[in-house]
């Protein structure tokens, strides 16, 4: 199991610039892929940006351009830099991996974060 914590959100205002952190943590795993998801009230959690262990990089279009992941392997973090933010990218966000079992040799598997909160005030 691949535990994964989160820092980085808070509040910011319109315009601003925010750096969110996932550090993953575990044994006998290897991450393929991992994102950052958000989640507002009454509304289905959805993609940011992703990033695969080659290098690749997924955008929403709503973040591109103003969004870049970034991730080092050595460290198995993932960053989320979040600049020229929106009222509308006020959510809680999530950092998901997915990895396998270098062991058993199962792929897979997926873990999330707790979440962090990122509020834009107008």
């Amino acid at each position: 199991q691949v535990q994964l914590v989160e820092s980085g959100g808070g509040l910011v205002q319109a315009g601003g610039s925010l750096r969110l952190s996932c550090a993953a943590s575990g044994s006998s795993f290897s991450i393929n892929a991992m994102g950052w998801y958000r989640q507002v009230p009454g509304k289905q959690r959805e993609l940011v940006a992703s990033i695969t262990n080659g290098g690749s990089t997924n955008y929403a279009d709503s973040v591109k351009g103003r969004f870049t992941i970034s991730r080092d392997t050595a460290k198995n973090t993932v960053y989320l830099q979040m600049n020229s933010l929106k009222p509308e990218d006020t959510a809680v966000y999530y950092c998901n991996a997915n990895y396998g079992n270098i062991k058993t040799m199962i792929r897979g598997y997926s873990s999330w974060g707790q979440g962090t909160q990122v509020t834009v005030s107008s």
